[in-house]
């Protein structure tokens, strides 16, 4: 596996906030943005052409961790952790980022996508390109059913989803 040197860029996309991103549909909480000096374990994830490594990945309630994410494949893709409900709802927000330039399958527009207002930084969430790598601080703060998966468009449903697994349940 290989580390680029592509940090700047893609740190501009993750905001570390403090709030929690509701689980849309279901009532439950899938977390929220963890404090980076409170970090438990460190997990590096790559992503490719369709899949993520790893595939399933095991937390506890209350943990920290920080995900070192990279894109390893050609095309732009997304490191979103959530549910079904949640990637349904941010589909069409992705689409549209397609659609008005925003975001081409290989390319990332920034300036399109700050004079659209739709900066793609939220806390749970990493949108990369080809090379780049980011991080994402997620606290884990109760056992839910819930995973990660690339919104870009036909990616989730060509298979590129993976598991969160809580310990003990």
């Amino acid at each position: 596996m290989k580390f680029t040197k592509s940090i700047g860029a893609a740190t501009a996309l993750i905001v570390i906030a403090g709030s929690a991103m509701a689980g849309a549909g279901h009532g439950s909480s899938i977390g929220q943005a963890g404090d980076p000096a409170k970090v438990d374990r460190v997990i590096e994830v790559s992503m490719d052409e369709m899949k993520y490594d790893p595939k399933t990945i095991n937390v506890e309630k209350g943990e920290t961790i920080k995900f070192v994410v990279r894109n390893d494949g050609n095309l732009v893709h997304e490191f979103n952790l959530g549910t079904k409900e949640t990637w349904d709802g941010h589909s069409k927000e992705m689409k549209d980022m397609m659609k008005s330039g925003m975001m081409t399958m290989k390319k990332l527009n920034h300036a399109k996508m700050m004079e659209g207002g739709m900066m793609h930084n939220d806390p749970n969430s990493a949108l990369l390109e080809p090379g780049q790598t980011a991080e994402v601080v997620w606290t884990f703060t109760e056992a839910t059913e819930m995973g990660f998966a690339c919104n870009v468009p036909g990616h989730r449903e060509g298979g590129m989803a993976g598991e969160i697994a809580f310990s003990g349940h």
